[in-house]
């Protein structure tokens, strides 16, 4: 098993015991590590995250053609650090103006199957915290701020940065 250790997290490319999200049944998918980069984003606020997006070849080709929606058996995860300034940079440049990834803090997953999740929107999704599912509680979010925020895109909040 590929692992990548960021302080006391784990980003693992399989998930431990096959362990599923709740609702949706979606895990971790194996060799995600290895998958395109999507692109990179930063969420400001409360939780200022740098993040990773990767998409698997389904997911990546519907993006470089610009096809909407995206196939069943696309799928797409994210990889999200705390967002916190480089000591190293800074001491070099003189001030605070580089950030790096900190501690890990989720790993998210959503998975395309238009028949299975048809009452989500066709997506699966996935919220992992040191590699195990979060509560049902929290997955029932999921769905409801994509449908809010990014229902012109598939669901789908990242665009691709080519």
């Amino acid at each position: 098993m590929a692992v990548f250790s960021i302080a006391a997290m784990q980003f693992s490319s399989e998930h431990p015991h096959g362990a599923a999200s709740p609702i949706f049944g979606v895990t971790i998918p194996s060799g995600y590590r290895q998958w395109e980069l999507v692109a990179p984003s930063h969420e400001a606020g409360s939780l200022d995250e740098l993040r990773g997006i990767l998409g698997n070849s389904p997911a990546v080709t519907a993006y470089r053609d610009g096809k909407l929606p995206f196939p069943d058996g696309a799928i797409l995860v994210k990889l999200a650090w705390k967002h916190v300034p480089s000591a190293q940079y800074d001491a070099a440049l003189g001030q605070r103006q580089a950030f790096v990834p900190g501690r890990a803090t989720t790993v998210q997953v959503m998975v395309k199957d238009s028949k299975k999740y048809a009452a989500t929107g066709g997506w699966g999704f996935g919220r992992f915290i040191d590699g195990k599912p979060v509560d049902e509680a929290q997955h029932l979010t999921c769905f409801p701020c994509h449908e809010a925020n990014a229902k012109l895109h598939d669901f789908v909040f990242t665009q691709f940065a080519p």
